[in-house]
């Protein structure tokens, strides 16, 4: 045994090979990992080795598949930036069209339960890694099912990260140029090349995200997601200054307008709230056909599991209670951002919210110098995403085409070049991105955040620690019949207004 302490210690302090460099060792027969799953709780006890240290020797000295860019080294801060930019999404914008179709209350409650459910799927993810010490969402699959599994987690994460890429460049697409024609006073007839959406999707993609994307840590990219979220902290205070700047009701900026931009704000109201008298007073608890809704966008709000395994291989020190604390702080940040943000729109427009809050603004004054900057900060606040949510993508495709092979610069950039490419045609090209999206959100999503980390954790934890009838696993089985149900719903949700024709689906964050 001190041989294979010995190696874990050469691991573990980056000697014995070139600092940065990824580790992959071998992936081992199920019966030698079965071998490892009697070392456990030596590992996972509070007196036995941190998971820092090192993954599960066994026998002979070797360790357990390894799945690493480099050794550990992101602040607590960083982590706490990089998970909470990968939480946060597109998803604030619509938050308060939700509270006006569930009420103040309702909203509150189905917040608090789906960001307890998110950080209790978690520690679900957590708990097994630890146990088997693999730090990859796609070898937890591997582990669970073999091949089958690990594929399974890697197409769900590289198709939910792909749609909610998707869905940030597309609003980068539609609504730089509005800005730019703001700002430069341009006649939205213009066919300038530069409030031409499909050139800028390219330029900021080109100039902003692939140099970030290209990063070998994604560590670094703590400062980008620091800045990310400062800007969706300004969203929200100019949110929240708004509600004492606009009265109720709000008389609509007609002048200057396009009569397509003024025919589209007509029928999306008419849509939404032909049959909702204003009142300028909140609700508590309302029920209607758009409660439903409320549901999957705050699940999809919360969407941070395919980040959380390569941020907590990256973090200092790490071990599972203080990468705990790292999702349970991003998460309750988000949580209060998200609610504040929902509050003090809905406060603001009442029954007249649009699905895209921002939206709601234009009616009022589409100049507005205030609400122009807050959409060049939401700009930049998604953009700087795309490359936090491009690495597990990224990482999940490294697992399944090239598993045996150690970093490479030339393949590392290939496929954040071919990933962009990619997404960027799909922006450009596609006509009915948001439905496609609403497909791939609706089945890849309660994947990773519900039916996955459930069923792994069921197959992971052996039997002689947790038995099939433990209190923890049951409530694993429960969670993942709940992600089954979510499932069933959210399809329902979309092929109904597929044949309905409301078209009120969407995909990504």
């Amino acid at each position: 045994m001190e041989g294979a302490e010995s190696e874990m210690n050469i691991l573990s302090n980056g000697k014995g090979h070139e600092r940065g460099e990824a580790i992959f060792v071998p992936v081992k027969t199920m019966s030698e990992e079965d071998h490892l799953i009697s070392l456990t709780p030596r590992f996972d006890s509070e007196g036995g080795y941190l998971e820092s240290e090192t993954f599960l020797p066994n026998g002979e000295g070797k360790t357990p598949p390894r799945f690493t860019d480099f050794q550990g080294k992101t602040s607590f801060g960083m982590s706490v930036f990089n998970l909470g930019n990968a939480i946060m999404g597109s998803g604030i914008l619509g938050l308060a069209y939700a509270m006006a179709n569930t009420g103040v209350l309702l909203f509150l409650f189905l917040l608090t339960a789906v960001a307890a459910l998110s950080s209790y799927s978690i520690h679900l993810l957590l708990k097994s890694s630890g146990i088997v010490g693999i730090r990859a969402y796609e070898q937890l699959g591997y582990r669970a099912f073999g091949t089958p599994g690990k594929m399974a987690a890697g197409i769900a994460i590289t198709l939910q990260n792909i749609g909610a890429m998707s869905s940030y460049l597309y609003i980068v697409k539609s609504e730089l140029p509005l800005v730019i024609q703001a700002f430069l006073k341009i006649d939205p007839s213009s066919d300038l090349w530069y409030i031409n959406g499909n050139y800028l999707v390219m330029i900021v993609s080109i100039s902003i995200i692939l140099p970030l994307a290209l990063m070998k840590q994604l560590g670094y990219l703590g400062y980008t997601s620091g800045f990310s979220l400062s800007c969706m902290v300004f969203f929200l205070t100019a949110v929240i200054y708004k509600k004492f700047q606009i009265p109720c009701p709000f008389e609509e900026f007609v002048a200057n307008m396009t009569s397509e931009h003024l025919n589209l704000s007509h029928s999306v109201s008419h849509d939404f709230h032909s049959d909702a008298e204003v009142d300028c007073g909140p609700h508590m608890i309302t029920i209607n056909s758009q409660t439903a809704y409320t549901i999957p966008i705050l699940a999809f709000a919360f969407v941070c599991h395919p980040e959380v395994l390569p941020i907590y291989t990256e973090l200092r020190n790490p071990t599972k209670k203080r990468m705990q604390q790292v999702s349970n702080i991003s998460i309750l940040v988000m949580y209060t951002m998200y609610f504040l943000a929902a509050l003090f729109g809905y406060l603001t427009f009442y029954g007249n919210v649009e699905p895209e809050l921002l939206h709601t603004y234009s009616r009022i004054d589409p100049y507005d110098t205030l609400i122009l900057c807050v959409r060049v900060a939401v700009l930049t606040a998604v953009t700087l995403t795309v490359p936090i949510v491009l690495f597990p993508v990224r990482r999940a495709l490294q697992q399944m085409l090239f598993p045996s092979k150690s970093f490479n610069w030339l393949r590392h950039t290939a496929i954040a070049v071919v990933l962009l490419t990619l997404i960027n045609l799909l922006v450009i090209f596609a006509p009915n991105i948001l439905d496609i999206f609403g497909i791939i959100g609706a089945t890849s999503a309660p994947c990773l955040i519900f039916i996955f980390p459930a069923i792994f954790y069921i197959r992971i934890v052996p039997k002689d620690q947790e038995p099939m009838n433990s209190t923890p696993k049951i409530l694993a089985a429960c969670f993942a019949a709940l992600g089954v149900s979510f499932m069933i719903m959210s399809m329902s949700f979309i092929i109904h207004d597929w044949t309905t024709g409301t078209g009120h689906s969407g995909g990504g964050h």
